[in-house]
């Protein structure tokens, strides 16, 4: 079994309170969750309400699988026009390892 995971850490655009970021970063994680063997939740910046670190997880038999679930991902993400994408961080592992 390969676990996957990449991290996105986003800058929303016009953004003034905590509930206009929740407005957001729920549609996008429900979108993430809807349209990816995938899951993704809010992981960083719960405080700010101009940023937010979103993380997705990944399953399957093959590591090419996994990859290529987590490259689809990333570029619905950055494709994104209420985001900048400032940075993501990615990782792959195996249940054996």
């Amino acid at each position: 079994m390969w676990i996957g995971w990449i991290e996105f850490d986003l800058l929303l655009g016009d953004v003034h309170s905590l509930k206009g970021k929740r407005s957001l970063v729920r549609p996008l994680l429900a979108e993430l969750d809807r349209r990816f063997p995938a899951t993704a939740a809010e992981v960083d910046h719960h405080d700010l309400h101009r940023r937010t670190g979103v993380g997705v997880t990944t399953v399957a038999s093959e590591p090419g699988r996994v990859r290529e679930v987590l490259d689809e991902v990333e570029r619905f993400v950055a494709a994104r026009p209420e985001f900048e994408l400032l940075s993501t961080r990615r990782g792959l592992h195996s249940s054996e390892d």
